[in-house]
């Protein structure tokens, strides 16, 4: 084992312990946390308080009554996973001594400390933390919007995983030789290395039964995270299956006909495809967007992930601009703790602990073939900075047993954080 490799898993478990937390100074339930938003977000902020902070009522509010992962949904896709692998229920959370509320937040008052649910219910807070993940926008690729995605899956909101059934059940009636089409957007959005780890595991399952078939991957940007580590892999696994194509050589596709199956590009070039995935444009979701600015998410405090606009109302996860700080499950993870850690302490009076920030991101690229990026971040005078030299990713080359290695550390990753969010 290499030590970067070694530094990398150190990291990674030291990112998932819990942030140390002060003595408790009030009996159990004496103050009130409300979090809405079940993932990676929510789930870890809410089964973290309990564990830590005993003497907060922790509520979740959350409309569906199971959480399916956008993490490990690619390899469901590639055929390596099941649907029901990345099914969780919220039982652990209640377990733990969490409210589980299945119903939807409407409106937020920040001033009366208030919730409103769709089911008719107001929640008072006394600290609220918002992780609703994000919204779709419908419109930003023109002809795209929710009646298309059930032509044009986009299976990046992951919901009941109607998505992706759809998406998979496509691939599968899809004819040897038909093209899969890819369209991937600007930054910033979830998952940075979502779409690559997602043409890596089409192309997996397209090997095994469809080898005549081809994606072409259309990027509204010039580059992408782990690229070399990528398209090392995918030279080596799958020839010439893959084509990607970058803004400037016209990957940005601007408009589709669904009925079609077009992707029409800038310059006005049209792909007729045989399956298409369109991951549009994003934006902080519905509840969380009184709260954004202009560019559709959350400023927020780089401490404390109150919003800038909204304070008493910390939101972490996808829906706020953490930057530099992927819109990653790890991140969320993180995020949450220390928003808990900072709501805890300020309704005691005190000051909110320091924090560092970690990031440990784990894409599939074949059958016993894994790569990954570690990021440490901390607050500096200008905000949240990567610490430098502080992480890194895979090394490249011919590195089978490597390779391996962090494909199991992907599956230990995956299991260790559904445990430490759900129980």
């Amino acid at each position: 084992m290499s030590n970067g490799l070694t530094r990398r898993t150190l990291l990674a478990a030291a990112a998932a312990a819990p942030l140390a937390a002060p003595l408790p100074l009030r009996a159990q339930g004496s103050a009130r946390l409300v979090v809405v938003g079940g993932g990676f977000g929510g789930a870890s902020a809410a089964s973290f308080a309990r564990r830590a902070y005993p003497w907060l009522a922790v509520t979740l509010v959350e409309p569906l009554t199971r959480f399916v992962t956008c993490p490990y949904g690619n390899l469901v896709l590639g055929g390596e996973r099941r649907m029901e692998q990345i099914t969780h229920s919220y039982d652990g959370l209640r377990a733990r001594g969490v409210t589980v509320v299945h119903d939807r937040a409407t409106a937020v008052d920040p001033a009366a400390r208030t919730v409103r649910l769709a089911g008719g219910q107001t929640l008072a807070y006394d600290r609220l933390i918002l992780a609703p993940g994000i919204a779709l926008r419908w419109g930003g690729i023109e002809g795209y919007d929710e009646a298309a995605s059930a032509r044009m899956p986009h299976a990046w909101v992951p919901g009941d995983g109607t998505q992706m059934r759809t998406l998979r059940r496509m691939l599968e009636e899809m004819a040897d030789g038909g093209v899969v089409g890819m369209a991937i957007p600007a930054n910033p959005f979830r998952c940075p290395p979502g779409p690559y780890e997602r043409i890596s595991m089409i192309a997996h399952y397209l090997k095994r039964h469809k080898p005549r078939s081809k994606i072409l991957a259309l990027d509204a940007k010039e580059g992408f995270s782990k690229q070399p580590l990528f398209q090392e892999g995918w030279a080596a696994l799958y020839g010439g299956m893959i084509e990607w194509v970058p803004a400037s050589r016209d990957g940005k596709v601007v408009k589709v006909d669904p009925a079609g199956m077009v992707l029409e590009t800038e310059f006005g070039t049209k792909h007729r495809v045989a399956v298409a995935n369109v991951i549009p444009p994003q934006r902080a979701a519905d509840i969380a967007a009184p709260f954004a600015d202009a560019s559709g998410w959350v400023q927020v405090d780089p401490t404390t992930f109150e919003a800038r606009t909204a304070p008493g109302v910390h939101v972490v996860g996808d829906a706020n601009n953490g930057a530099p700080m992927p819109k990653s499950g790890y991140v969320a993870n993180s995020t949450a703790k220390q928003a808990v850690a900072s709501a805890a302490a300020l309704l005691r009076g005190e000051r909110p602990p320091e924090p560092v920030y970690f990031n440990t991101c784990y894409s599939h690229v074949g059958e016993e073939y894994g790569i990954s990026v570690v990021n440490i971040f901390r607050v500096g005078p200008q905000g949240i900075a990567e610490v430098p030299d502080s992480g890194g990713i895979s090394p490249r080359g011919s590195l089978p047993d490597q390779r391996r290695l962090e494909a199991l550390y992907a599956d230990a990753w995956y299991s260790s954080i559904m445990r430490d969010m759900f129980g």
